[in-house]
């Protein structure tokens, strides 16, 4: 692997600790539409994944337009109020860009809630670019959303290193040649040893945002 000079971050549990806010979306969204809370553990499965294939999963006889304005319907009067940083990336952000590294955001989520959450914690001039799901045709685990990303920053795959929560963030690293990083305060897999994933398993896991830094 080349020195890494590009840091790609997720977002949804890795800089933003939108937690919350996605389970009580989808609580709110199986009770209007089954009369019943949904498995959490299942719930917690889909983090990463683009909203609409969970959707079609969860509820394969519902329009998945019905469905879908269910679940952004809540969101969109809750996201600011139940969104937080998680302790630390504030810093880690700053520090990457004071450092001169290339930085950037890629995320399965859709631009303008990303939008809202970085501009309300004050992090948009720290990345130099960010590539959300109406940014590409195919979504992590398959590796072009980093490869936008990637071709946007004129950044190497072998110079390029990303922190993410979930399997879906370090499927896409993988596939796409870089180096991955599992956050360990994931709750995707909060239970689950990085030993445990076999080929899935990251290229390193930090357990304080500050620890990237010795891996680079």
């Amino acid at each position: 692997m080349g020195k890494i000079d590009t840091i790609l971050f997720d977002f949804d549990g890795t800089i933003m600790d939108t937690n919350d806010v996605i389970i009580q979306s989808w609580q709110h969204t199986f009770r209007r539409l089954t009369g019943r809370d949904g498995d959490v553990a299942k719930i917690l499965a889909t983090f990463g994944e683009p909203l609409e294939i969970s959707i079609r999963n969860f509820f394969p006889e519902v329009p998945v337009e019905e469905s879908i304005a269910i679940y952004r319907g809540y969101q969109h009067d809750n996201f600011l109020n139940l969104i937080s940083l998680f302790p630390g990336m504030e810093e880690l952000v700053k520090e990457v860009k004071s450092r001169g590294y290339r930085s950037g955001l890629v995320t399965s989520r859709l631009k303008h809630t990303t939008m809202q959450g970085i501009e309300k914690f004050g992090l948009a001039p720290y990345f130099d670019d960010i590539v959300t799901a109406e940014d590409t045709t195919r979504h992590k685990p398959d590796p072009e959303p980093i490869l936008i990303m990637l071709d946007k920053l004129g950044a190497k795959p072998q110079n390029a290193i990303m922190l993410g929560d979930t399997l879906f963030d370090i499927r896409c690293a993988k596939n796409a040649g870089v180096r991955s990083v599992l956050v360990s305060w994931s709750l995707a897999l909060q239970d689950i040893a990085a030993a445990d994933l076999g080929s899935d398993a990251p290229d390193h896991v930090i357990n304080q945002p500050e620890e990237l830094f010795a891996l680079l």
